[in-house]
């Protein structure tokens, strides 16, 4: 049986906001799932070394290529919309002013195909696949007020858009929809991966109409699915530390919704962590 690896990655000393200023373009901020910039970097440095690959196969606004290139790797990414597939190609070409030594490239594409809209020198040659699955806009999104008086309080970037004529993101898809596709992701994403490499994906839990789906135990079946074995289990904080205790890092809409719970006799608490899942090829290929 393997041995798997358990550590806290302290990730969320910063807010996301700070994390970004500066390293990406304001626009990006506006995306409604990004991961923290600190948990690719530690992902990075921990699974790959400098001038290797890296792949993203939902790749948002590009954090995880951004970071690779700032740690001297390449990467490649796939992203379904193109609104967010140029933003990460802008996001790159800003990593690249600032003197980052490596660089990446974005396809705009559906990663449900893999490996198909990469180059086909991309197969066997990934030594990380790097991602995490979306969650729907019960924990996505930003809180904009109109000022006393003036209305409620109201949620913005909290959607991803749905390109008429194709399929929709999975953001959009009901759990079970989110399991098979991701599944789908991670088969095609392993033709991607040189021996010996990893894919890496963090998830926690979100509720969705009000029920708990367990995210991090859909990516391990999904994982085990598609013919990788986990080997690590680490704990990426989205929270702070300050004196010994947590800071909680949550959206104003996810800390008014547990007032509520706690209110209403439900005791539910903010989550503060990502779990990190990493997989290598089943038979350690």
């Amino acid at each position: 049986m393997t041995e798997h690896l358990s550590s806290v990655w302290l990730t969320g000393q910063q807010q996301s906001a700070a994390q970004r200023r500066g390293r990406y373009l304001p626009e990006s901020m506006a995306h409604p799932g990004k991961m923290l910039p600190a948990i690719a970097a530690r992902a990075i440095s921990t699974y790959t070394e400098p001038g290797e690959l890296v792949c993203d196969p939902m790749c948002g606004i590009g954090t995880s290529l951004v970071e690779a290139a700032h740690l001297g790797r390449y990467g490649v990414g796939v992203e379904f919309e193109q609104r967010w597939a140029e933003l990460a190609a802008a996001n790159l070409a800003l990593a690249g002013t600032q003197g980052a030594s490596g660089s990446g490239q974005v396809w705009c594409a559906d990663a449900r195909d893999l490996p198909a809209p990469l180059p086909e020198s991309c197969r066997g040659e990934v030594s990380l696949v790097l991602t995490s699955p979306p969650y729907g806009p019960s924990t996505h999104g930003h809180a904009r007020s109109p000022g006393p008086r003036r209305g409620k309080v109201r949620k913005v970037n909290n959607r991803y858009a749905t390109t008429p004529g194709q399929r929709s993101n999975l953001a959009d898809r009901s759990p079970d929809e989110l399991a098979e596709g991701f599944t789908r992701i991670l088969t095609g994403a392993r033709a991607l991966l040189r021996p010996g490499g990893h894919a890496v994906i963090t998830a926690r839990p979100y509720r969705h109409g009000g029920e708990l789906v367990d995210l991090p135990g859909m990516v391990i079946t999904a994982g085990q699915a598609a013919g990788l074995e986990l080997v690590d289990r680490c704990v990426a904080l989205i929270a702070g530390i300050r004196g010994g205790r947590l800071v909680p890092r949550g959206s104003f809409f996810q800390q008014h919704n547990i007032r509520l719970a706690h209110a209403a006799g439900d005791p539910q608490w903010l989550i503060g962590h990502e779990d990190v899942l990493a997989f290598r090829l089943s038979g350690g290929a």
